[in-house]
């Protein structure tokens, strides 16, 4: 795929849940390396919005192109790691066989011939992300940040363009946190990320770009994104037009611009 293309397009996308509303009329493109995060109020339809990517989903009307094709066709160059609610932790299962889960297939078998590339495959990747040591452990012993990095293995199994992550710090303590992130600037290296986060600090500091989702959505670019500006950020109240402000040095400041002045994409 040429790299001036967007690997992500969304034209006028609308969808419903019974008959009510819940995205209308989206546009977004996202380029080869992008690193975008969506923020917005609970129920404003961020999770949809990933589900439609992904391909779990089918939008109401308008296209998705991912990698220039639909969102079912490209879903083996997607890796996903959903948001960690903390279930299922006691059940006897290692590192290492929840990483091999990911190079599973509904349309494939998996060959046992096979078995040692994918073992050798899901060691390389853990060692990458520096939980090598873990791999027989079972995953209830280890600390959220550490599953996070698990489950970001499994979702690399199937060497993935794009990485899309639902909220991956929940649960997580301020060090994990700020390990986490390192991990994801490194992997933007290689990979389009897209990451669904309430973390104002991250929204500040390490993305590339910000899509707010209420409904709508509006597109900022890093020009708008200013880590200098950023001492200490706290989030009103997002409305439809996402007010999204901070206060530094007990003045508030707002980071982005009011979406009236911008319009609702980014093409």
């Amino acid at each position: 795929m040429e790299k001036n293309l967007p690997v992500i397009q969304l034209n006028d996308v609308s969808f419903s849940y019974q008959h009510r509303r819940v995205l209308d009329h989206l546009n977004l493109r996202v380029y080869q390396n992008d690193y975008l995060a969506i923020i917005g109020p609970n129920g404003g339809g961020k999770t949809t919005l990933l589900k439609l990517i992904l391909g779990l989903l089918k939008p109401e009307n308008g296209t998705i192109l991912v990698l220039g094709q639909r969102p079912q066709k490209a879903s083996h160059h997607i890796g996903y790691v959903p948001q960690d609610h903390h279930e299922n932790y006691h059940f006897p299962i290692s590192v290492m066989d929840i990483v091999l889960m990911g190079c599973l297939s509904p349309k494939k078998r998996f060959y046992y011939s096979k078995k040692k590339h994918y073992n050798a495959k899901a060691m390389k990747i853990l060692n990458q992300l520096d939980m090598a040591d873990y791999a027989s452990q079972k995953i209830a012993a280890l600390s959220g940040g550490q599953r996070q990095r698990v489950f970001i293995a499994r979702a690399l199994m199937t060497d993935p363009q794009i990485l899309i992550l639902d909220e991956p710090t929940t649960g997580i303590d301020s060090k994990g946190q700020t390990d986490f992130y390192n991990l994801l600037r490194v992997l933007n290296k290689e990979l389009t990320i897209l990451m669904v986060s309430h973390d104002m600090n991250v929204v500040s500091s390490h993305v590339k770009s910000i899509a707010c989702v209420n409904k709508h959505l509006y597109y900022h670019d890093q020009s708008e994104i200013s880590e200098n500006m950023i001492h200490r950020m706290y989030p009103n109240v997002m409305s439809e037009e996402c007010p999204f402000e901070f206060l530094g040095h007990g003045i508030p400041h707002r980071v982005l611009q009011l979406h009236h002045n911008i319009g609702k994409n980014n093409d």
